[in-house]
């Protein structure tokens, strides 16, 4: 539902230009850098794993969300960057929010359908917060509205008048993480080559005035990337020819380097190689895939047909989760192929991880680390760096980077998996593409 009156400027800022000719462009994604322990992420990813599994089974049958309308058009781009270097393991954006525009700093997050920033009134530091007041274009989504009962996640059922405007207690997990606010409405402004502008109408915003969890001790809120109406994904991709994209640099990577988050189609070929099929509910934010098999050294792995089937689970892709989450029967099969070809390297106790290993040194005679293969539905294979799955945790020590699932249960790949690549959610097609990338442009 479209909503009137005057609607506060959201501008996404970038990071550079893409493409000459204007048809695309794209925003830098920077990663955190390594402040916080991989054991915080590792708990981290746990509580967020038990919120995603919580939501598939007790949301189906819930509100439904209606697909956005896919306009065709050029594409936009904004820099993405690692949040490492600020002790997170998601990856961050820059965007100016409101009339004049306030720069912040927001987690680029798939799993989630609300757009939010932190916001406070009064005497708080200017630049930490959004002040709405302080906005000529601040509109209040009201309580009474289509949006604020259908689409809005987790918004509150007392409405005191029609008026009122729509509050939310967005909960990541109960206890942990989450944001509790008001939702108005803004336009989105992009920045495109040649100092143009392209503009979102009707982009919906949340207004933290409480915030907590680690994730957003080093942000200032989420830039909604799920599979919903309101979400910033949706309207983007909506405008800009039905598709999004992001390219991950190495979460290790330089402070300095970054990645993009891009809106507008034709980021990977559309080859039998390079594509698979896309799995939508619509009454969930996430993006579903169909995994037909697990190969490690050229191996098929023995894992149940179930493990994969969305109906029991499935898998989906999560840029907000860091480390892999594979359901018990796929998590052992999988960890017990690589232990078994990592014997020989010494083994050291780091927890939470299960299997560690001294490396400090090349050994006569020393294994490397085997290929990990992830075959999807079609000819699509995800063949990720050795580094995206025996990870680095301090000088010297490698972990199997996996985590455990519950099963039945969802399995989520993670962004350290995904990084060095270039993946494009195509939701007019119902596909994803992916191939290897240095995301440099």
């Amino acid at each position: 539902m479209a909503l009137r009156g005057n609607l506060p400027v959201l501008l996404l800022l970038f990071a550079a230009a893409a493409t000459a000719s204007g048809k695309s462009a794209r925003l830098d994604l920077f990663p955190a850098a390594p402040g916080a322990s991989v054991t915080a992420r590792a708990r981290g990813d746990r509580r967020r794993h038990a919120y995603i599994s919580a939501q598939l089974p007790s949301r189906r049958g819930g509100r439904q969300r209606v697909a956005a309308e896919v306009a065709s058009s050029s594409a936009v781009s904004l820099p993405m960057s690692s949040g490492a270097y600020a002790g997170t393991g998601q990856y961050f954006v820059k965007v100016l929010v409101g009339t004049p525009a306030q720069e912040f700093t927001l987690v680029a997050d798939t799993g989630s359908e609300l757009t939010w920033v932190k916001c406070a009134g009064g005497a708080s530091p200017p630049g930490l917060v959004f002040r709405p007041e302080a906005s000529k274009s601040w509109a209040p989504v009201p309580c009474s509205s289509d949006t604020c009962k259908l689409d809005v996640p987790f918004s509150l059922a007392n409405c005191s008048s029609s008026a009122s405007p729509c509050s939310y207690d967005y909960r990541y997990k109960e206890g942990s993480a989450g944001a509790l606010g008001v939702v108005g409405t803004d336009s989105a402004t992009i920045a495109l080559p040649g100092g143009k502008v392209a503009q979102l109408q009707d982009v919906v915003l949340g207004c933290s005035s409480t915030h907590d969890g680690q994730s957003f001790k080093s942000v200032d809120g989420v830039l909604s990337l799920g599979n919903a109406k309101i979400s910033f994904a949706s309207r983007a991709a909506a405008r800009f020819g039905g598709s999004f994209s992001y390219c991950l640099v190495d979460h290790l990577a330089p402070r300095n380097a970054t990645g993009y988050l891009a809106f507008g189609p034709g980021q990977v070929p559309r080859t039998p190689a390079t594509q698979t099929k896309l799995f939508l509910d619509p009454a969930m934010p996430f993006y579903g895939v169909k995994v037909d098999a697990v190969h490690v050294a050229g191996q098929a792995l023995d894992i149940p047909a179930e493990v994969w089937d969305p109906k029991s689970g499935g898998v989906i892709l999560d840029s907000g989760t860091t480390l892999t989450v594979l359901a018990t029967p796929a998590y052992k099969a999988v960890v017990a192929a690589l232990t078994k070809l990592l014997a020989g390297v010494p083994k050291v106790d780091f927890p939470p991880f299960e299997h560690c290993y001294n490396w400090t040194a090349p050994r006569p005679g020393a294994p490397e680390i085997p290929k990990l293969a992830v075959q999807f539905t079609g000819c699509a294979r995800l063949e990720p760096p050795a580094k995206s799955y025996v990870i680095d945790v301090k000088p010297g020590v490698k972990c199997i980077g996996l985590q455990e699932g519950e099963w039945p249960g969802v399995s989520v790949i993670g962004n350290i998996m995904q990084q060095e690549h270039l993946w494009e959610f195509d939701l007019k097609n119902m596909e994803v593409r992916f191939m290897p990338s240095t995301c440099t442009r």
